[in-house]
């Protein structure tokens, strides 16, 4: 197994003495990553938080305690599931409490014990892979393996949360495929749900961008995120093609002789408007439908802003 592929700790402890034995411990079979206060600690969460499984924590450090940074980890949504193991050479019950109280997974006192300590780090690392695969098989679509509509809410939630913090935009496309049922009744569900599982990982190979999401948003509906907004009707329309290119054979339609998909993109500007999110979902379905109006097998585009200082455009 290689280093990329182990489970990740990070080591936090502002005597290089303790981190370096630490490290020497648990470097045959985690990825080590180090930290010298708080606020290393809480900057290297964050900038590895999808891959770390634990983090063994001082408590007495300097600037920022212990303490403090497991407080910063639990208010922050991307580093609150990171688990956290104490180390401290304070013993009294009263400490202990106050750890285990704001979220610790467990206490480990100095000095440290190798023995205890790997066989405890071993069975949370062991808890936290779980966690996060459940995690991942409770975000995937049961069919097609792309997101579920859950994920996907949740992405276009935090999405729209950052963009009317940031003031930037999104994109979202509504994508339905054409015929379908006509599609199901002629060639029947069993290869009804084939094509269905090569139009989401087609999609999935469009989403290529680090926050794109591809997701199955409900039958043969799917979804397309862009949290970055821009680019979304280029990719909405190289993915239109590319369903076309798949020359999966539909005799049953009235569009055209192979399965295509009608498409409505609608990118929006961020605010801290309350209908931000319900504005950006109407929009994306008002403009499938317009899509669907004119014949299906193309792609209906706009852009918006609440505030009506911008006005429609085309992106």
């Amino acid at each position: 197994m290689s280093n990329d592929d182990r489970p990740t700790i990070l080591i936090a402890d502002d005597e290089r003495l303790n981190r370096n034995m630490l490290a020497e411990l648990l470097q045959n079979d985690y990825r080590i990553l180090l930290a010298r206060d708080g606020a290393d600690t809480l900057e290297r969460a964050r900038q590895d938080a999808d891959r770390i499984a634990l983090i063994l924590l001082d408590v007495s450090m300097p600037g920022v305690s212990g303490y403090e940074v497991l407080a910063a980890l639990r208010s922050q949504e991307q580093t609150a599931g990171i688990s956290v193991i104490f180390i401290t050479g304070q013993n009294s019950e009263a400490d202990e409490e106050f750890g285990l109280r704001l979220g610790a997974a467990d206490y480990i006192h100095k000095p440290i014990r190798p023995a205890i300590l790997i066989a405890r780090v071993r069975n949370l690392v062991n808890l936290a892979l779980q966690k996060r695969e459940l995690e991942r098989v409770a975000q995937r679509d049961g069919l097609t393996g792309i997101a579920n509509r859950r994920h996907f809410d949740e992405a276009l939630d935090r999405a729209c949360r950052h963009a009317a913090r940031s003031f930037t935009t999104i994109g979202l496309a509504l994508i339905d495929i054409d015929h379908f049922k006509l599609y199901n009744d002629r060639y029947g569900h069993v290869v009804g749900d084939q094509a269905l599982r090569q139009v989401a990982q087609l999609l999935a190979r469009h989403a290529r961008r680090p926050y794109d999401v591809a997701a199955r948003y409900g039958g043969e509906e799917f979804a397309l995120l862009a949290p970055e907004g821009h680019g979304i009707t280029e990719l909405a329309e190289q993915f239109r093609r590319s369903v076309v290119d798949l020359r999966i054979p539909h005799a049953a339609s009235t569009t055209a002789p192979v399965l295509t998909v009608s498409i409505g993109a609608a990118m929006i500007a961020g605010t801290s408007h309350d209908d931000f999110r319900l504005t950006l979902l109407e929009q994306a379905d008002r403009l499938l439908y317009e899509a669907k109006l004119r014949g299906r097998n193309q792609l209906a585009h706009s852009a918006f802003a609440l505030a009506g200082e911008r006005g429609k455009q085309g992106v």
